[in-house]
């Protein structure tokens, strides 16, 4: 239950200090007794449909899994008989073919009306051909369709040295955990059937009839995807030559193993890979494709520790299961912290001290592939999760940089171990990558089985900023690396004031990450980049007060700052404005107001929509503590910039 629609605790300011009290209070009740906080990863029903298939592959049937994860997709189904990649979103095509392929395993009936719902919205937009490459090597994998039709992924792969174009280490982190182990798949084009077909989401049956195609308010049959850049052409010819290429027995089975290994060596404490699905279940049909039986002691912790990524809870119908794509604990934590920090907590309360020692416990100082771009830089970065050792990433070590440094007695060895770790993974054009230094090799985007997310990691606006924060904070606003680094955020504000949000939605998170960064970096208030900022921000501030953008602005520029208002989009949109000395604005006022009338009566707010990015136009995530920590520091900073007339 939210507050009523009015403030009436009486000044901004007094309401700003109650609503800042009430959020305090609930978040310190939220963290753990290690010291960390974590929230929810929420994501799409892939993740349970591609579960179920995983295990259907492996012999592992679980007629009680199989039950709970059912109950799952079925809530998530909408009227139109479809599942979204995000709440509020449009009908997705492959995720609504997978949901209905994970139900025909549970047991529903194609004659369900449930099931006729999605299967008629599954045909009016082109049937299970028009699917995206993965969904469709799922269905390959479960006899449902055919390896002649995919593209192909040939093990060798792994021998191309790491100057060569499309080699692994060209793909972005997420991208080559998962080609390499889905290299070894396809080798084996393996076929599993599961005891139905799906021949009735096919826009041409099996007999070669094609069934009426539908009316167009229904959607009607998408154009078929021809590529029209020259090395897309290139790749698609290429592939054909593929299909037909007959590998030498003796250099297929030593990639093979090439491939093993690598993948072995990539397996984390907690039985993960890459802390991440999609690498996770293919390395696991890898290995056991390649004669690793499930009890090895790498299959069975790999298996076990999805386990950790299970949520299972009650419900009338019975208890529902459902899969978390990622977690982010270190992620929460250090955001927390900050918030936390924001929200007057001293120095050295208990709550920031144990969460910094859990932090410091989470230090990386072994090896990783970024070395293979950086191969002289010491290590000294954290990652997103509890075990992602061979991947730790520049965003999480920026923050927590920013973490440490609001706790005392701190750990400034650390501190600067992060820093020169963060200074050896910028990018030759001055901006920072999540993962690795210069991943921009744009052809690998060029490839056939390249058609669903992100494949590459280039510098982007929101992990640049962070970092340069990062090292203004702590005394080096004119160090090289932060100066080059203004120069790229400066160069990449667009046209119309604001910036893009790679890893966050969208363009309201990436000005919001932006401009505090810059006036930490020296640059003044009121300089030309953040006036246009600050007047972006004002004309795209709801009625309501508040702020939000729809995750279609990935696709659709018209929606840049433009959706129902949100907790933590809100927040972000204060932030920049606080940090720019914008406190006493009319804007900045209504906003403190909007976050102060819908709080829960708990301290939180209430927050469905997904503000988090995976994969632009693709694949995005609802942090559920996104709607605690961002909202925690947009109020705090408010109340001591404008107890002390100063900036945020």
């Amino acid at each position: 239950m939210v507050k009523d629609a009015t403030v009436q605790d009486g000044t901004v300011l007094d309401s700003a200090r109650d609503t800042l009290q009430r959020a305090r209070d609930h978040v310190l009740g939220l963290q753990h007794a290690q010291g960390w906080w974590q929230g929810e990863l929420e994501t799409n029903v892939t993740m349970d449909a591609e579960d179920l298939l995983l295990r259907e592959f492996l012999g592992l049937h679980d007629d009680k899994q199989i039950d709970s994860a059912a109950r799952w997709i079925r809530s998530q189904q909408r009227a139109d008989g479809t599942w979204a990649n995000f709440f509020g979103g449009p009908g997705d095509l492959s995720t609504t073919v997978e949901a209905y392929v994970a139900l025909r395993l549970a047991g529903d009936q194609p004659d369900a009306p449930h099931m006729r719902t999605a299967r008629s919205w599954i045909l009016a937009h082109g049937g299970v051909e028009a699917t995206r490459v993965f969904t469709r090597i799922w269905l390959a994998l479960s006899g449902q369709w055919s390896w002649d039709e995919l593209p192909v992924i040939p093990p060798e792969l792994i021998y191309l040295p790491s100057w060569f174009p499309l080699n692994i280490y060209d793909w972005g982190c997420w991208a080559r955990q998962t080609i390499v182990a889905l290299a070894v798949v396809q080798s084996f084009r393996p076929s599993r059937p599961l005891a139905f077909t799906i021949d009735e989401l096919r826009s041409v049956s099996p007999g070669g009839t094609t069934p009426p195609k539908p009316p167009p308010e229904q959607g009607g049959y998408p154009p078929p995807r021809t590529p029209r850049d020259p090395w897309a052409r290139a790749f698609t010819a290429l592939d054909k030559v593929l299909h037909r290429y007959r590998p030498v027995k003796s250099v297929r089975r030593a990639a093979l193993r090439r491939c093993a290994d690598w993948i072995i060596a990539r397996q984390e404490r907690d039985g993960c890979w890459g802390g991440i699905q999609p690498p996770w279940v293919y390395s696991i049909m890898a290995l056991n494709l390649l004669g690793y039986d499930l009890d090895h002691p790498v299959l069975a912790r790999a298996l076990a520790g999805l386990d950790r990524f299970t949520i299972t809870e009650d419900s009338p119908e019975g208890p529902v299961r459902r899969l978390e794509a990622c977690q982010s604990p270190v992620w929460d934590t250090v955001l927390v912290m900050i918030a936390l920090a924001d929200a007057g907590l001293p120095p050295d309360d208990p709550a920031l001290v144990s969460a910094a020692r859990w932090v410091l416990g989470e230090e990386i100082r072994g090896p990783g592939d970024w070395q293979v771009r950086r191969p002289d830089l010491a290590p000294g970065g954290w990652a997103f999760e509890f075990d992602n050792d061979v991947y730790p990433d520049t965003d999480d070590t920026a923050e927590v940089v920013l973490a440490l440094r609001r706790v005392q007695p701190s750990d400034q060895a650390a501190i600067d171990r992060g820093l020169r770790w963060l200074a050896g993974m910028q990018s030759k054009d001055g901006g920072w990558g999540a993962f690795d230094a210069d991943n921009t090799r744009e052809l690998v985007n060029k490839l056939p089985f390249c058609d669903f997310g992100a494949v590459i990691d280039p510098p982007s606006a929101d992990v640049t900023a962070h970092i340069v924060e990062a090292f203004a904070a702590e005394g080096q606003a004119e160090s090289p690396a932060v100066r080059r680094g203004v120069v790229w955020l400066l160069r990449a504000q667009e046209s119309d004031g604001s910036w893009f949000g790679r890893w966050g939605a969208n363009y309201v998170y990436g000005t919001g990450a932006v401009v505090p960064a810059l006036i930490a970096a020296g640059v003044r208030p009121s300089k030309p980049a953040i006036r246009r900022a600050v007047a972006w921000l004002e004309s795209h501030q709801n009625p309501d007060g508040g702020w939000g953008e729809d995750l279609r602005s990935y696709d659709d520029p018209a929606l840049a700052g433009r959706g129902t208002s949100t907790a933590s989009q809100t927040a972000w949109a204060l932030l920049a404005l606080l940090a720019a000395g914008e406190q006493d604005s009319a804007a900045t006022r209504r906003g403190i107001g909007w976050l102060a009338r819908t709080q829960r009566d708990d301290g939180s707010w209430d927050e469905p929509q997904y503000t988090g990015t995976g994969f632009p136009g693709d694949f995005y995530i609802n942090y559920h503590l996104y709607r605690l920590a961002f909202p925690l520091s947009a109020l705090g900073r408010y109340v001591k910039a404008t107890s002390t007339g100063g900036s945020a």
